[in-house]
């Protein structure tokens, strides 16, 4: 009789067992949420980095195809083909000619030549967030720019600053502007390299930097008068 009192457990060892399911619960669980946030921390970095990544890339892509020509009627205002470049803010505008348009339909009225502009604008979601944006005129005009048909694409969403440098091969020295509509500037040629300097917060509210520089393959205008 006393053996058989003596089966199962006291109501200390259930206690004890309990209390160690609920640590080795909590221990689990701690290092599932703790994976979940490793996850979602890294998602947001790559999305980042994707983000930048592929901006840089268009701005290369767009900066390497800058022409100019002497093909155009000199006299207008607002000349067809150009490049300049102002500085002076967080994210300098700047405007040029390009043969980067992409034509997506056969037999479109529209060539690979067009105008593109970057320039800041305020980030309406997230208020003191300023985003970086590629403007690109649908046809080459001589019509003040802000007249003309558009599309707009944003290429970096809260920007801290962009700088923007342009190799002048002439006298072998970096400058922050360029101007080929002004006599007294760059008129009729193009910087040989420009260098692409972004500054941006990553996701743990880092300053995160990013370098790189586009080749300009045609310094000279373009002249197909014999």
């Amino acid at each position: 009789m006393r053996s058989r009192r003596q089966l199962g457990l006291t109501l200390i060892e259930v206690m004890i067992a309990s209390a160690i399911m609920v640590i080795m619960m909590g221990l689990a669980w701690r290092t599932i949420s703790n994976t979940s946030d490793t996850k979602r921390t890294f998602e947001k970095y790559e999305q980042r980095n994707h983000e930048l990544r592929m901006a840089m890339s268009r701005v290369v892509a767009d900066f390497e195809a800058a022409y100019l020509s002497r093909n155009e009627d000199a006299s207008q205002s607002h000349p067809r083909t150009m490049f300049v470049g102002k500085n002076g803010t967080k994210l300098p505008e700047v405007r040029f000619s390009t043969l980067g348009h992409r034509v997506l339909w056969a037999d479109a009225n529209e060539s690979e030549q067009t105008v593109i502009q970057y320039l800041s604008r305020n980030n309406p979601d997230k208020p003191g967030a300023v985003d970086w944006v590629r403007r690109e005129q649908r046809r080459q005009s001589n019509e003040p720019p802000d007249d003309l048909a558009s599309d707009y694409d944003i290429l970096l969403s809260d920007v801290g600053a962009v700088k923007l440098e342009y190799f002048n091969w002439k006298n072998v020295e970096w400058q922050d502007t360029w101007d080929t509509t002004q006599s007294d500037g760059n008129k009729g040629w193009l910087p040989s390299r420009v260098r692409i300097t972004v500054t941006v917060k990553d996701p743990g509210d880092h300053d995160y930097k990013l370098v790189t520089e586009a080749r300009i393959s045609m310094q000279e205008p373009l002249n197909f008068v014999q």
